[in-house]
């Protein structure tokens, strides 16, 4: 199977609340918030983690890293292959769901690189995935990621992007060209 494509673009936050207002305004619908623990592993093309997400309790939502998890979670090994640039870009992906028991297996089977833990508020915004995401140790940061497919083009996505970038009024220093698991390895 092909992997699946998004235009995706990440960028450092100044101000969360505003960014909140800003993506409840635009949305078009509010996802929840989740905990994301992404466990990279050592890959030769592309990159490769395994994500373990918890739909946290709307009442423990307003807490950083909450740990009261609902009921749900899922996990799922995601490889994904992008340039490392700073402007919008394609991303090719592929998802796999996997087990509790399977999550505990690549985890000890694999060479770790890195785990990033984040808090991520998702929002819709027509075709684009707005992610709002507290970093571990990093800090505070917006995604978006432009699902293609079905008749989107990346310069439909191209565009969503854009316009979402202006809402946001993102400036070129604030826009990232790496992966969090980039950034915690850096220097």
């Amino acid at each position: 199977m092909p992997p699946a494509r998004n235009i995706e673009l990440k960028a450092r936050l100044r101000d969360l609340a505003a960014a909140r207002e800003t993506a409840r305004r635009l949305a078009t619908e509010s996802l929840g918030i989740q905990q994301q623990i992404d466990t990279y592993f050592q890959c030769p093309e592309g990159r490769l983690k395994l994500r373990e997400t918890a739909y946290l309790d709307p009442a423990a939502a307003s807490s950083p890293l909450a740990t009261a998890l609902a009921a749900s979670s899922r996990n799922e090994l995601i490889w994904y292959d992008r340039p490392d640039e700073a402007p919008a870009k394609q991303s090719d992906y592929q998802l796999i769901e996997v087990s509790d028991h399977r999550a505990r297996q690549l985890k000890h089977e694999m060479g770790i690189r890195v785990i990033v833990i984040k808090r991520r508020e998702v929002f819709l915004h027509r075709i684009v995935r707005i992610h709002l995401d507290e970093v571990y140790g990093l800090g505070e940061f917006i995604e978006f990621e432009a699902v293609l497919g079905w008749g989107i083009d990346d310069a439909a996505g191209h565009n969503q992007v854009a316009y979402l970038e202006r809402q946001f009024d993102l400036a070129p220093a604030d826009l990232l060209s790496g992966s969090y698991a980039d950034l915690l390895l850096a220097p």
